[in-house]
């Protein structure tokens, strides 16, 4: 670690004096750090790393990531969010080195006998399961949401325009997911849930990139397969439909609410339905027909639709990794710039409006 520091003063150009300054030690205590005597404090390498752009894990470890190999080696908007997942990702990784791991659960599932079709029902049975221990349920609740607090994953939105879907990076101590903003919601939800598959399946431990999951010849790959099968489980329970369908039959009428209410787009529900034999080849094409903005206007439910697409179109940097790494602030693991960056604020600025009293009415 010593070494990696005083190679980092050495391609800074700055003296070690300075150096120590910017880090906030005096000379002594970076005399002693760098010859051994004296460790770097977790706050010593979260100051370091946010100073001089470097990883804690790489000051620690001296090893890069996978993922940042991957940024360099990829074109196109996957490029940038493989530059903006390997951002996160550092950042995760350095939030571990200081006691902030992701609270993931590794699923239970024997995922190496049976068809992609059984591995991806049993994942599924496994996520649902798990929701129901938080009495929950799928049925008519933001995705995003029990990703981070169910599953225990960071979540980003970020803009990216088209000609990407999403990516999902597994490690150690990262398990983040990024998906590009849109104005087809249920398409960024099944991607949510596509990406969630490809973690709970461990596919491509190291990152993997979806700039369609639609596509049809990438479709025909056995782990595309596997976490589109497992989207339309997690997102469709088949149990819950024939119960819904059970209770009202099926109509127009019925099959647009349930749509919003599972917050699907009528194509994916339609297929899901003629899958699991509830309705024929001829039924499930008259239902693909149907947009989005038609079943909630059919459900009644226009103004949830138009609020839905603004929250699918607007960025959103993951929660938990928010919530860390103020936590990390607050109790003086790290600075305040890792939180700063993740809101695009710059530092002085919030620490000059997180220490102002301006919220505090006058007595009266």
């Amino acid at each position: 670690m010593a070494d990696r520091v005083r190679q980092l003063i050495e391609t800074s150009g700055l003296s070690q004096h300075v150096f120590g300054r910017r880090i906030g030690l005096d000379d002594s205590k970076l005399s002693k750090s760098l010859g051994g005597t004296r460790r770097f404090s977790s706050l010593d390498l979260a100051r370091i790393a946010d100073e001089f752009k470097v990883s804690v894990d790489w000051l620690i470890t001296g090893e890069e990531p996978p993922l940042a190999v991957a940024a360099r080696t990829t074109t196109g908007r996957a490029a940038e969010a493989l530059d903006i997942a390997r951002r996160y990702s550092t950042m995760r990784t350095d939030l571990a080195a200081l006691g902030y791991q992701p609270p993931w659960v590794p699923p239970d599932a024997d995922l190496r006998f049976g068809s992609y079709l059984d591995r991806a029902r049993r994942l599924a049975d496994f996520a649902q399961a798990r929701l129901r221990e938080e009495n929950l349920s799928i049925l008519g609740r933001d995705l995003l949401d029990l990703a981070e607090n169910v599953f225990g994953v960071d979540v980003a939105v970020v803009e990216l325009g088209t000609g990407f879907d999403g990516l999902a990076v597994s490690s150690e101590e990262v398990k983040l997911i990024v998906l590009a903003t849109t104005r087809v919601p249920a398409r960024q939800r099944f991607t949510l849930a596509h990406e969630l598959g490809h973690l709970m399946a461990g596919d491509d431990q190291a990152v993997h990139v979806d700039r369609d999951v639609f596509d049809k010849a990438q479709s025909r790959e056995p782990s595309e397969l596997q976490a589109n099968a497992f989207a339309s489980a997690l997102l469709m329970p088949e149990a819950l439909l024939r119960e819904r369908l059970k209770q009202g039959g099926l109509s127009e009428k019925t099959f647009a609410e349930l749509a919003c209410d599972l917050r699907v787009s009528p194509s994916s529900l339609a297929i899901r339905l003629s899958q699991l034999r509830i309705i024929d080849s001829g039924g499930a094409d008259r239902y693909k027909r149907m947009t989005g903005a038609d079943a909630a206007r059919l459900a009644g439910k226009g103004e949830w639709y138009a609020r839905w697409v603004t929250e699918t179109g607007t960025p959103r940097p993951p929660g938990l990794l928010l919530r860390d790494a103020y936590s990390a602030y607050e109790t003086g693991q790290a600075t305040l710039r890792p939180y700063a960056n993740l809101l695009g604020e710059d530092v002085d600025s919030l620490r000059a409006a997180l220490e102002s009293d301006e919220g505090t009415p006058a007595a009266l």
